[in-house]
């Protein structure tokens, strides 16, 4: 039986389209695996499998094997000669090479939202800054993963404030390369005592609120800085205990 001309057409577009659905669970899945990176949900050197990402998040492998090819693509991940995937270890080069990106892309980012902030943005940045001091005064309770978010959501709003649509997605990527050796970082200054991290959010606040572009920069840097130089200075000292 000859199809009609409707049927034909149907045919042409569907071949053009891709399923919704799995378009759908692709995204979802690479967007989970994505907030889980940058949150530091995955140690650095971790090793990850297609089928125990698949497990966890209840998918088929199709949708992880994608979202991870997208995620090796973007250097958040790196491919293993067995098929597995790992989180990139941490080294100097590459500590060094991160920290540097993103104080040019993120320097700038500040720079330029540094004129552009108003009142309505600084105050969600100190609500922001609010909610972290009372996260703090609960020091029974260490809340590594909400002190993640409330520091991405801080830097990000500032960020979004700075007009150009080509800096955000850069700065995603470096938070998405960078987001393992944060976490450890974190868990460092804690076993320190260093309870006061929040200072240098407090001086990016500051410099905002006047429009002091220079202050603001060197704020944000002092604050990117630290945890790579800490875990720097971490390497270094293991390295000659050898």
């Amino acid at each position: 039986m000859q199809k009609t001309a409707t049927e034909k057409s149907n045919d042409v577009i569907a071949a053009q389209l891709a399923p919704v659905g799995r378009e759908t669970v692709q995204d979802r899945v690479y967007s989970e695996l994505r907030r889980a990176l940058i949150g530091g949900l995955f140690e650095p050197n971790q090793t990850l499998t297609i089928r125990g990402l698949a497990d966890a998040l209840v998918t088929s492998t199709m949708p992880v094997r994608e979202a991870l090819g997208r995620l090796i693509t973007e250097k958040a991940l790196e491919a293993l000669p067995n098929r597995s995937v790992r989180v990139p270890p941490i080294t100097l080069e590459r500590l060094d090479d991160l920290l540097r990106a993103r104080i040019l892309i993120e320097g700038e980012a500040i720079a330029l939202a540094a004129t552009r902030m108003g009142p309505r943005q600084i105050s969600v940045i100190e609500g922001l800054l609010g909610q972290w001091d009372d996260m703090r005064a609960l020091k029974h309770k260490k809340d590594v993963d909400h002190e993640v978010t409330l520091n991405q959501s801080f830097h990000f709003e500032i960020y979004r404030s700075c007009g150009s649509a080509v800096l955000i997605p850069m700065i995603e990527s470096l938070w998405l390369q960078s987001g393992p050796c944060i976490r450890v970082a974190i868990y460092a200054f804690s076993e320190a005592g260093e309870v006061d991290t929040a200072q240098y959010h407090r001086r990016i606040v500051a410099a905002l609120a006047v429009q002091d572009v220079e202050a603001a920069r060197e704020a944000l840097v002092a604050d990117i800085s630290r945890p790579f130089t800490f875990l720097r200075n971490k390497l270094q000292a293991d390295a000659a205990k050898i």
